[in-house]
Protein backbone atom coordinates (compact mmCIF):
# COMPACT_ATOMS: atom_id res chain seq x y z
CA UNK A 1 0.00 0.00 0.00
CA UNK A 2 1.10 3.53 -1.45
CA UNK A 3 0.80 6.78 -1.35
CA UNK A 4 -0.22 6.88 -4.80
CA UNK A 5 -3.19 4.86 -4.31
CA UNK A 6 -4.51 6.85 -1.68
CA UNK A 7 -7.30 9.21 -2.21
CA UNK A 8 -7.34 12.31 0.34
CA UNK A 9 -10.75 13.90 1.00
CA UNK A 10 -10.13 17.40 2.52
CA UNK A 11 -13.21 17.75 4.84
CA UNK A 12 -13.94 21.59 6.36
CA UNK A 13 -15.97 19.89 9.09
CA UNK A 14 -16.02 16.23 9.76
CA UNK A 15 -18.73 14.20 12.18
CA UNK A 16 -16.64 12.02 14.35
CA UNK A 17 -20.04 9.54 14.75
CA UNK A 18 -18.79 7.53 17.48
CA UNK A 19 -18.72 10.80 19.60
CA UNK A 20 -21.07 12.86 17.95
CA UNK A 21 -18.80 15.71 17.72
CA UNK A 22 -18.16 17.82 14.57
CA UNK A 23 -14.43 18.28 14.04
CA UNK A 24 -12.77 20.90 11.99
CA UNK A 25 -10.60 20.71 9.16
CA UNK A 26 -10.03 17.15 8.78
CA UNK A 27 -7.70 14.88 6.08
CA UNK A 28 -9.36 11.36 5.37
CA UNK A 29 -7.10 8.53 3.56
CA UNK A 30 -8.70 6.19 1.73
CA UNK A 31 -7.20 2.73 0.34
CA UNK A 32 -9.31 1.61 -2.08
CA UNK A 33 -12.82 0.91 -0.36
CA UNK A 34 -11.40 1.56 3.42
CA UNK A 35 -10.40 4.13 4.95
CA UNK A 36 -6.42 4.44 6.28
CA UNK A 37 -6.61 6.81 8.62
CA UNK A 38 -8.19 9.82 9.48
CA UNK A 39 -5.98 13.03 10.92
CA UNK A 40 -5.82 16.85 11.48
CA UNK A 41 -5.66 18.51 8.15
CA UNK A 42 -2.13 20.92 7.71
CA UNK A 43 0.90 20.88 5.70
CA UNK A 44 1.77 17.37 5.41
CA UNK A 45 -1.67 15.95 6.05
CA UNK A 46 -2.47 14.68 2.22
CA UNK A 47 1.02 12.30 1.31
CA UNK A 48 2.77 13.16 -2.13
CA UNK A 49 0.96 11.00 -4.58
CA UNK A 50 -2.57 11.50 -3.25
CA UNK A 51 -5.36 11.92 -5.43
CA UNK A 52 -7.16 14.83 -3.53
CA UNK A 53 -11.47 15.43 -3.12
CA UNK A 54 -11.82 19.19 -1.57
CA UNK A 55 -14.81 19.51 0.31
CA UNK A 56 -13.16 21.84 2.80
CA UNK A 57 -16.51 23.99 2.00
CA UNK A 58 -18.91 21.02 3.06
CA UNK A 59 -19.81 18.86 6.55
CA UNK A 60 -18.41 15.38 5.87
CA UNK A 61 -20.82 12.50 7.38
CA UNK A 62 -20.26 8.84 7.18
CA UNK A 63 -22.96 7.37 4.35
CA UNK A 64 -25.98 8.00 5.81
CA UNK A 65 -28.34 4.42 6.91
CA UNK A 66 -32.06 3.96 6.60
CA UNK A 67 -33.21 0.98 8.76
CA UNK A 68 -37.00 0.84 7.18
CA UNK A 69 -36.55 1.08 3.16
CA UNK A 70 -38.96 -0.92 0.79
CA UNK A 71 -36.93 -0.33 -2.65
CA UNK A 72 -38.67 -3.37 -4.08
CA UNK A 73 -41.58 -2.16 -6.68
CA UNK A 74 -43.37 0.83 -7.08
CA UNK A 75 -44.60 3.51 -4.58
CA UNK A 76 -47.28 2.83 -2.24
CA UNK A 77 -50.78 4.38 -3.38
CA UNK A 78 -54.29 4.16 -1.90
CA UNK A 79 -54.79 0.32 -2.55
CA UNK A 80 -53.18 -2.33 -3.27
CA UNK A 81 -55.43 -3.34 -5.92
CA UNK A 82 -52.35 -2.47 -8.53
CA UNK A 83 -49.75 -4.63 -6.67
CA UNK A 84 -50.73 -8.07 -8.32
CA UNK A 85 -50.89 -6.14 -12.18
CA UNK A 86 -46.96 -6.15 -11.94
CA UNK A 87 -44.69 -8.85 -12.52
CA UNK A 88 -41.58 -9.61 -10.30
CA UNK A 89 -39.65 -8.54 -12.95
CA UNK A 90 -41.40 -5.44 -12.79
CA UNK A 91 -41.15 -4.59 -9.61
CA UNK A 92 -37.13 -5.48 -9.70
CA UNK A 93 -36.58 -3.42 -12.21
CA UNK A 94 -38.57 -0.51 -10.79
CA UNK A 95 -36.71 -1.16 -7.62
CA UNK A 96 -33.24 -0.13 -9.70
CA UNK A 97 -34.58 2.98 -9.78
CA UNK A 98 -35.23 3.00 -6.30
CA UNK A 99 -31.99 1.97 -5.40
CA UNK A 100 -30.10 4.83 -7.84
CA UNK A 101 -32.30 7.40 -6.17
CA UNK A 102 -31.53 6.26 -2.37
CA UNK A 103 -28.20 5.92 -3.10
CA UNK A 104 -28.02 9.55 -4.77
CA UNK A 105 -29.44 11.48 -1.43
CA UNK A 106 -26.59 9.71 0.41
CA UNK A 107 -27.84 6.52 1.70
CA UNK A 108 -25.05 4.15 1.24
CA UNK A 109 -26.45 1.25 3.40
CA UNK A 110 -30.56 0.14 4.20
CA UNK A 111 -32.42 -2.66 5.64
CA UNK A 112 -34.93 -3.38 3.17
CA UNK A 113 -37.74 -4.73 5.44
CA UNK A 114 -39.85 -6.41 3.28
CA UNK A 115 -41.56 -7.04 -0.35
CA UNK A 116 -44.94 -8.43 -1.15
CA UNK A 117 -43.38 -10.39 -3.65
CA UNK A 118 -41.22 -12.85 -1.90
CA UNK A 119 -37.54 -12.67 -2.18
CA UNK A 120 -37.39 -10.00 -5.00
CA UNK A 121 -35.34 -7.59 -2.62
CA UNK A 122 -32.31 -10.52 -2.00
CA UNK A 123 -32.26 -10.01 -6.48
CA UNK A 124 -32.17 -6.67 -6.27
CA UNK A 125 -29.20 -6.92 -3.43
CA UNK A 126 -27.52 -9.29 -5.37
CA UNK A 127 -27.31 -7.00 -8.70
CA UNK A 128 -25.94 -4.57 -6.60
CA UNK A 129 -23.29 -6.29 -4.88
CA UNK A 130 -22.77 -7.87 -8.12
CA UNK A 131 -22.36 -4.60 -10.12
CA UNK A 132 -24.67 -5.03 -12.27
CA UNK A 133 -26.50 -1.65 -10.87
CA UNK A 134 -26.06 0.98 -8.34
CA UNK A 135 -27.65 1.07 -4.88
CA UNK A 136 -26.79 1.15 -1.18
CA UNK A 137 -25.65 -1.82 0.82
CA UNK A 138 -28.98 -3.89 1.27
CA UNK A 139 -29.53 -5.98 4.45
CA UNK A 140 -33.04 -8.02 3.36
CA UNK A 141 -36.22 -9.56 4.89
CA UNK A 142 -37.11 -11.42 1.85
CA UNK A 143 -40.70 -11.37 2.71
CA UNK A 144 -43.36 -10.96 5.49
CA UNK A 145 -44.14 -13.25 8.08
CA UNK A 146 -47.50 -12.35 8.85
CA UNK A 147 -51.21 -13.96 9.59
CA UNK A 148 -53.36 -14.84 6.97
CA UNK A 149 -55.27 -11.40 6.50
CA UNK A 150 -53.25 -9.59 8.31
CA UNK A 151 -51.24 -5.96 7.99
CA UNK A 152 -48.18 -8.38 5.88
CA UNK A 153 -50.56 -9.67 2.91
CA UNK A 154 -51.71 -7.91 -0.11
CA UNK A 155 -55.62 -7.55 1.31
CA UNK A 156 -59.41 -6.21 0.13
CA UNK A 157 -59.85 -9.12 -2.78
CA UNK A 158 -62.72 -11.16 -3.39
CA UNK A 159 -62.28 -14.96 -1.31
CA UNK A 160 -62.35 -16.51 -4.13
CA UNK A 161 -59.57 -14.43 -6.25
CA UNK A 162 -56.25 -16.73 -5.38
CA UNK A 163 -52.85 -14.73 -5.34
CA UNK A 164 -49.34 -16.01 -6.55
CA UNK A 165 -47.78 -18.21 -4.67
CA UNK A 166 -45.17 -15.39 -3.56
CA UNK A 167 -47.66 -13.13 -2.27
CA UNK A 168 -48.53 -15.63 0.29
CA UNK A 169 -44.85 -16.66 1.10
CA UNK A 170 -44.72 -15.66 4.81
CA UNK A 171 -48.00 -16.01 5.88
CA UNK A 172 -48.40 -18.24 9.17
CA UNK A 173 -50.96 -19.17 11.74
CA UNK A 174 -48.76 -21.25 14.52
CA UNK A 175 -45.93 -21.43 15.96
CA UNK A 176 -44.80 -24.18 13.64
CA UNK A 177 -45.84 -22.49 10.51
CA UNK A 178 -44.06 -19.15 11.75
CA UNK A 179 -40.44 -21.90 12.33
CA UNK A 180 -41.00 -23.14 8.63
CA UNK A 181 -41.38 -19.28 6.76
CA UNK A 182 -38.50 -18.40 8.61
CA UNK A 183 -36.61 -21.42 7.66
CA UNK A 184 -37.76 -20.81 3.58
CA UNK A 185 -37.38 -16.62 4.09
CA UNK A 186 -34.21 -17.52 5.12
CA UNK A 187 -33.15 -20.12 2.63
CA UNK A 188 -34.13 -18.26 -0.02
CA UNK A 189 -31.10 -15.59 0.69
CA UNK A 190 -33.02 -12.66 3.02
CA UNK A 191 -30.62 -11.68 5.65
CA UNK A 192 -32.99 -11.55 8.46
CA UNK A 193 -36.54 -11.61 9.46
CA UNK A 194 -39.85 -9.31 9.23
CA UNK A 195 -42.48 -10.25 11.66
CA UNK A 196 -45.79 -8.20 11.09
CA UNK A 197 -46.86 -8.00 15.16
CA UNK A 198 -50.03 -5.71 14.67
CA UNK A 199 -52.07 -4.41 11.91
CA UNK A 200 -50.95 -1.39 9.43
CA UNK A 201 -52.14 1.56 8.13
CA UNK A 202 -52.33 1.14 4.55
CA UNK A 203 -53.31 -2.71 4.91
CA UNK A 204 -57.28 -2.49 4.35
CA UNK A 205 -59.58 -3.93 7.09
CA UNK A 206 -56.73 -4.02 9.59
CA UNK A 207 -56.19 -2.28 12.83
CA UNK A 208 -52.95 -0.83 13.67
CA UNK A 209 -53.57 -1.01 17.11
CA UNK A 210 -54.75 -4.70 17.54
CA UNK A 211 -51.80 -7.29 17.75
CA UNK A 212 -51.90 -10.01 15.03
CA UNK A 213 -49.52 -12.64 16.11
CA UNK A 214 -48.78 -13.94 19.63
CA UNK A 215 -45.88 -13.91 21.60
CA UNK A 216 -45.14 -17.12 21.17
CA UNK A 217 -45.51 -16.80 17.47
CA UNK A 218 -42.69 -14.09 17.50
CA UNK A 219 -40.70 -15.52 20.28
CA UNK A 220 -40.29 -18.57 17.42
CA UNK A 221 -39.54 -16.11 14.80
CA UNK A 222 -36.58 -14.93 17.41
CA UNK A 223 -35.63 -18.11 18.20
CA UNK A 224 -35.63 -19.86 14.46
CA UNK A 225 -33.53 -17.02 13.19
CA UNK A 226 -31.03 -17.11 16.11
CA UNK A 227 -30.05 -20.39 14.82
CA UNK A 228 -28.74 -18.99 11.35
CA UNK A 229 -26.85 -16.09 13.23
CA UNK A 230 -29.73 -13.42 12.65
CA UNK A 231 -32.25 -11.07 14.57
CA UNK A 232 -36.44 -10.32 13.88
CA UNK A 233 -37.29 -6.77 13.19
CA UNK A 234 -41.39 -6.31 14.31
CA UNK A 235 -43.85 -3.71 12.61
CA UNK A 236 -46.00 -2.95 15.69
CA UNK A 237 -47.83 0.10 16.04
CA UNK A 238 -50.02 -1.07 18.83
CA UNK A 239 -48.65 -0.73 22.45
CA UNK A 240 -49.86 -4.71 23.15
CA UNK A 241 -47.56 -5.65 20.12
CA UNK A 242 -44.73 -3.16 20.49
CA UNK A 243 -44.75 -5.31 24.17
CA UNK A 244 -45.33 -9.26 22.82
CA UNK A 245 -42.44 -7.93 20.09
CA UNK A 246 -39.93 -7.13 22.88
CA UNK A 247 -40.54 -9.79 25.02
CA UNK A 248 -39.79 -12.15 22.60
CA UNK A 249 -36.85 -10.81 21.72
CA UNK A 250 -37.17 -8.56 18.38
CA UNK A 251 -33.76 -6.76 18.12
CA UNK A 252 -35.95 -3.48 16.42
CA UNK A 253 -39.92 -2.48 16.90
CA UNK A 254 -41.05 -0.38 13.26
CA UNK A 255 -43.36 2.50 13.61
CA UNK A 256 -44.25 2.37 17.68
CA UNK A 257 -46.60 4.22 17.20
CA UNK A 258 -49.19 3.84 19.99
CA UNK A 259 -46.45 2.76 22.23
CA UNK A 260 -47.83 3.08 26.15
CA UNK A 261 -45.13 4.13 28.69
CA UNK A 262 -44.87 0.97 29.88
CA UNK A 263 -43.68 -0.54 26.28
CA UNK A 264 -40.88 2.18 26.19
CA UNK A 265 -39.66 1.22 29.36
CA UNK A 266 -39.44 -2.40 28.37
CA UNK A 267 -37.96 -1.47 25.07
CA UNK A 268 -35.27 0.64 27.10
CA UNK A 269 -34.92 -2.12 29.58
CA UNK A 270 -34.21 -4.73 26.75
CA UNK A 271 -32.17 -2.91 24.56
CA UNK A 272 -34.79 -2.75 21.93
CA UNK A 273 -34.22 -0.02 18.79
CA UNK A 274 -37.21 2.16 17.87
CA UNK A 275 -37.12 2.62 14.26
CA UNK A 276 -40.24 5.22 14.05
CA UNK A 277 -40.87 7.15 10.24
CA UNK A 278 -41.56 9.95 11.91
CA UNK A 279 -42.17 12.40 8.90
CA UNK A 280 -43.97 9.71 7.06
CA UNK A 281 -47.81 10.38 8.71
CA UNK A 282 -47.52 14.19 6.74
CA UNK A 283 -46.98 12.48 3.09
CA UNK A 284 -49.83 10.23 3.69
CA UNK A 285 -52.05 13.25 5.32
CA UNK A 286 -51.35 15.58 1.88
CA UNK A 287 -50.78 13.28 -1.00
CA UNK A 288 -53.68 10.90 0.46
CA UNK A 289 -55.76 13.82 0.76
CA UNK A 290 -55.34 15.19 -2.68
CA UNK A 291 -55.89 11.85 -4.47
CA UNK A 292 -58.43 10.70 -2.80
CA UNK A 293 -57.63 7.96 -0.92
CA UNK A 294 -59.84 5.51 1.26
CA UNK A 295 -61.71 7.41 4.40
CA UNK A 296 -59.86 4.33 6.63
CA UNK A 297 -56.62 4.93 5.81
CA UNK A 298 -56.84 8.73 6.04
CA UNK A 299 -58.71 7.84 9.39
CA UNK A 300 -55.50 5.13 10.52
CA UNK A 301 -53.07 7.51 9.67
CA UNK A 302 -54.32 10.49 11.51
CA UNK A 303 -54.83 8.23 14.49
CA UNK A 304 -50.93 7.26 14.55
CA UNK A 305 -49.46 10.22 13.20
CA UNK A 306 -48.99 12.46 16.47
CA UNK A 307 -49.48 9.58 19.03
CA UNK A 308 -45.84 7.92 17.01
CA UNK A 309 -44.44 11.81 17.62
CA UNK A 310 -45.54 11.23 21.03
CA UNK A 311 -44.15 8.15 21.82
CA UNK A 312 -40.87 8.67 19.89
CA UNK A 313 -40.33 12.34 21.77
CA UNK A 314 -41.01 10.21 25.06
CA UNK A 315 -39.01 7.62 23.96
CA UNK A 316 -36.10 9.93 23.74
CA UNK A 317 -36.16 11.19 27.01
CA UNK A 318 -36.08 7.80 28.42
CA UNK A 319 -32.96 7.07 27.14
CA UNK A 320 -34.34 3.95 24.39
CA UNK A 321 -32.25 3.20 21.61
CA UNK A 322 -33.17 5.20 18.52
CA UNK A 323 -32.33 3.65 14.83
CA UNK A 324 -33.45 5.84 11.29
CA UNK A 325 -35.62 4.50 9.36
CA UNK A 326 -38.35 6.10 7.20
CA UNK A 327 -40.45 3.88 5.47
CA UNK A 328 -39.03 4.99 1.90
CA UNK A 329 -41.35 2.86 -0.39
CA UNK A 330 -44.59 4.67 0.77
CA UNK A 331 -43.54 7.93 0.38
CA UNK A 332 -40.93 8.68 -3.02
CA UNK A 333 -37.65 7.00 -3.24
CA UNK A 334 -34.71 9.86 -2.13
CA UNK A 335 -36.47 11.99 0.01
CA UNK A 336 -35.48 10.10 3.22
CA UNK A 337 -33.12 12.94 4.51
CA UNK A 338 -36.49 14.73 5.37
CA UNK A 339 -36.97 13.02 8.57
CA UNK A 340 -33.76 14.13 9.90
CA UNK A 341 -35.09 17.91 10.62
CA UNK A 342 -38.29 16.06 12.07
CA UNK A 343 -36.96 13.86 14.97
CA UNK A 344 -34.90 17.03 15.83
CA UNK A 345 -37.67 18.51 16.54
CA UNK A 346 -38.91 16.18 18.89
CA UNK A 347 -35.86 16.33 20.89
CA UNK A 348 -33.17 14.63 19.41
CA UNK A 349 -30.14 16.61 19.30
CA UNK A 350 -28.72 17.14 15.81
CA UNK A 351 -25.59 14.94 16.43
CA UNK A 352 -27.26 12.06 18.17
CA UNK A 353 -29.74 11.86 15.52
CA UNK A 354 -26.91 11.69 12.59
CA UNK A 355 -25.74 9.18 14.89
CA UNK A 356 -28.84 7.08 14.37
CA UNK A 357 -28.32 7.48 10.80
CA UNK A 358 -25.41 6.12 10.84
CA UNK A 359 -22.95 4.65 13.83
CA UNK A 360 -26.23 3.36 15.57
CA UNK A 361 -28.32 2.42 12.75
CA UNK A 362 -24.96 0.41 11.45
CA UNK A 363 -25.03 -1.19 15.36
CA UNK A 364 -28.58 -1.97 14.97
CA UNK A 365 -27.83 -4.13 11.26
CA UNK A 366 -24.56 -5.75 13.00
CA UNK A 367 -22.67 -4.13 10.45
CA UNK A 368 -19.77 -2.87 12.00
CA UNK A 369 -17.79 -2.16 8.67
CA UNK A 370 -20.26 0.86 7.82
CA UNK A 371 -21.59 3.92 10.29
CA UNK A 372 -18.50 5.16 11.66
CA UNK A 373 -15.55 6.34 9.46
CA UNK A 374 -12.67 5.39 10.68
CA UNK A 375 -9.03 3.07 10.11
CA UNK A 376 -10.19 -0.31 8.18
CA UNK A 377 -14.32 1.15 7.99
CA UNK A 378 -15.84 1.02 4.33
CA UNK A 379 -15.18 4.80 3.08
CA UNK A 380 -18.74 5.64 2.44
CA UNK A 381 -19.37 9.32 2.89
CA UNK A 382 -21.73 11.85 2.44
CA UNK A 383 -20.57 15.93 2.09
CA UNK A 384 -23.36 18.95 2.53
CA UNK A 385 -23.06 21.97 2.04
CA UNK A 386 -21.90 24.50 5.31
CA UNK A 387 -20.20 24.37 8.48
CA UNK A 388 -22.65 23.90 10.95
CA UNK A 389 -25.41 21.34 11.34
CA UNK A 390 -28.58 23.35 12.41
CA UNK A 391 -31.57 21.43 12.23
CA UNK A 392 -30.20 19.07 9.28
CA UNK A 393 -32.11 19.96 6.80
CA UNK A 394 -29.51 20.57 4.29
CA UNK A 395 -28.85 16.75 4.39
CA UNK A 396 -32.49 16.97 2.38
CA UNK A 397 -31.89 19.54 0.24
CA UNK A 398 -27.69 20.66 -0.08
CA UNK A 399 -25.72 17.10 -1.02
CA UNK A 400 -23.11 18.12 -2.56
CA UNK A 401 -21.39 14.58 -3.11
CA UNK A 402 -21.85 10.96 -1.91
CA UNK A 403 -19.11 8.39 -1.85
CA UNK A 404 -19.96 4.74 -1.49
CA UNK A 405 -16.80 2.05 -0.91
CA UNK A 406 -14.39 4.61 -1.92
CA UNK A 407 -16.05 5.54 -5.45
CA UNK A 408 -17.74 9.06 -5.58
CA UNK A 409 -21.53 8.09 -6.71
CA UNK A 410 -22.32 11.64 -6.76
CA UNK A 411 -20.81 14.82 -7.21
CA UNK A 412 -22.27 18.27 -7.82
CA UNK A 413 -19.26 20.08 -8.63
CA UNK A 414 -18.16 17.79 -11.02
CA UNK A 415 -14.49 16.84 -9.46
CA UNK A 416 -12.66 14.07 -11.31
Amino acid sequence: MTSDTWQAVRCGRFFDAERGELRRDVVLLLDGDRVVDVRPDGPDAVPAGSGVVDLSDCIVTPGLIDLHTHLVGEVEGASYAEIPTRSAADEALAGVRNAWATLQAGFTSVRDVGTFRALVDVSLRRAIDGGWVAGPRMTCAGAYVTCTGGGGEVTGFAPDVQLPPDFRFGVSDSVDEVRRSVRRILGGGADFIKVIATGAVLAPGTNPGAPELSEAEIRAAVDEAALSGTFVAAHAHGAEGVKRAVRAGVRSVEHGSLADEEALELMRDHGTYLVADVWNGDYIADTGTREGWPAETLQKNADTTQTQRDAFARAVELGVRIGFGTDSGVYPHGMNARQLPVMVRLGLSPADTLRAATVWAAECLGDADVGVLAPGRRADLVAVSGHELGDLSGFATDVRLVMKGGQVVRDDDDRA
